[in-house]
C-alpha cells in the first residue's frame, strides 16, 4: 500500500504537535489531522500560560503557534480534516498488500477522504463542560477559567468563585484558598460529591465559603470578570456576587467518541492507556487529555506525545521483526 502511513496523528493540540515533531525526527511517515485550520487545541483559548517551563507568562495563542512553527520548520505534514470513524483494514486488503499481520493496519475515514496507517495516535484532547450561561464565552480567558492550577496564580489576593461539587471543584477550592483572599465554592446541591477527605479539608478552611443549593445564572463584566449572578434553587433568591475570577469545574468531556467501539475506555470516556500511551488495541495509542491520567496540563500532554512516538517506534519494529 503505497499510501500507508506509519502513523496518523489525530489532533493538533500540544500532544499531537509534540508527537508530530518526534515522529518527523524519527523518520516516520506521519500526518497530523486537525479538525480546525489552526493548530494548538485548548491552549489557544488560554490568555496566559504561567507554568510551562522556560516560558513564564507566554500567551496561550503564542505558545500554540510556536509548537506549530516547530513542526513546520521540520517539514511535518498536516491536513485539515475531521475524523468520522476509525476501523481496521479488512484482512483481505492487508493480504493483497502482502502484509502478514491481519490486524496491523487501520482506515481513518475523514470528511476529506480516507487514509490508511499502520498505527494511530489519538490526541483529540478533551473539552471542559460549560455552564452555558451568559458571559461565559465572552469572558473566557478574562476571568473565566477551567483550570485552577493553570490560572490560579493570576488571582493571588483576590476573591474568586469555584463552581462544582466533585473532587476537582473541591481540590480547586483548596488550591485557590492558599493564595486567594476569599473563595466561594458554589454547588447546586446541599451536599458535595467529593471524597470525604477533601470535604473535611475544604470545610476547615476559613477563607472558603460554600454556597449550597446555588447556581450561576450569569457571569458579568466588561473586559474582565467583575461579578456573577447567582440564584438559590430552593428559595429562588437571586444576588450579584463580586468576584475577580470564576473557575468552572463541572466536568470534562474527552473527545474519544470515534474510538469508543475500538479501544477500552473508562466510564467517563477516557482511553485506558498507561505512560507508554498504548491502548488496549495493538497499534492504537493515546496521548494528552484524552488519556486516563492524573494530571492534564500542557507539559504532560507534550510529554505524552514524545512517549507515544517512542512506543510507536517499538511497535513498528516488533511488527517488522
Amino acid at each position: 500500500m503505497k499510501d500507508m502511513y506509519d502513523v496518523v496523528i489525530i489532533g493538533s493540540g500540544p500532544a499531537g504537535l509534540s508527537a508530530s515533531i518526534y515522529a518527523k525526527r524519527a523518520g516516520l511517515r506521519a500526518v497530523t489531522l486537525e479538525a480546525n485550520p489552526m493548530s494548538g487545541g485548548q491552549v489557544l483559548n488560554t490568555y496566559e500560560v504561567d507554568n510551562y517551563p522556560g516560558l513564564p507568562g507566554i500567551g496561550g495563542f503564542e505558545l500554540g503557534m510556536k509548537f506549530r512553527e516547530h513542526g513546520d520548520k521540520l517539514g511535518c505534514e498536516f491536513q485539515t480534516a475531521s475524523v468520522l470513524s476509525v476501523n481496521r483494514i479488512p484482512a483481505a486488503e492487508m493480504k493483497a498488500a502482502s502484509y502478514e499481520e491481519e490486524e496491523s493496519g487501520f482506515i481513518i475515514h475523514t470528511d476529506q477522504g480516507e487514509l490508511r496507517s499502520k498505527t494511530i495516535l489519538a490526541a483529540m484532547g478533551a473539552s471542559h463542560a460549560k455552564l452555558g450561561v451568559p458571559g461565559e464565552e465572552e469572558l473566557a480567558g478574562m476571568g473565566v477559567s477551567y483550570c485552577a492550577t493553570c490560572d490560579g496564580a493570576f488571582f493571588r489576593g483576590k476573591t474568586v468563585a469555584v463552581v462544582g461539587g466533585g473532587d476537582v471543584a473541591v481540590e480547586d477550592a483548596v488550591f485557590l484558598a492558599r493564595s486567594c483572599e476569599k473563595v466561594y465554592l458554589i454547588h447546586r446541591r446541599n451536599e458535595l460529591r467529593a471524597a470525604a477527605v477533601l470535604q473535611r479539608e475544604v470545610l476547615a478552611l476559613p477563607n472558603v465559603e460554600i454556597l449550597w443549593d446555588t447556581v450561576v445564572e450569569e457571569i458579568e463584566g466588561e473586559e474582565q470578570v467583575e461579578s456573577i449572578g447567582i440564584k438559590n434553587v430552593k428559595t429562588q433568591k437571586k444576588a450579584s456576587l463580586p468576584v475577580a475570577g470564576v473557575f468552572v469545574a463541572v466536568g470534562i468531556i474527552p473527545a474519544s467518541g470515534i474510538l469508543n467501539e475500538l479501544v477500552k475506555c473508562d466510564q467517563r470516556g477516557y482511553v485506558l492507556a498507561g505512560e507508554d500511551c498504548a491502548s488496549s488495541v495493538p497499534g492504537v495509542f493515546a496521548a494528552g487529555d484524552i488519556r486516563k491520567k492524573q494530571l492534564r496540563q500542557i507539559v504532560t500532554a507534550v510529554a505524552d506525545g514524545a512517549n507515544a512516538v517512542t512506543s510507536i517506534l517499538e511497535y513498528l519494529s516488533s511488527e517488522q521483526g
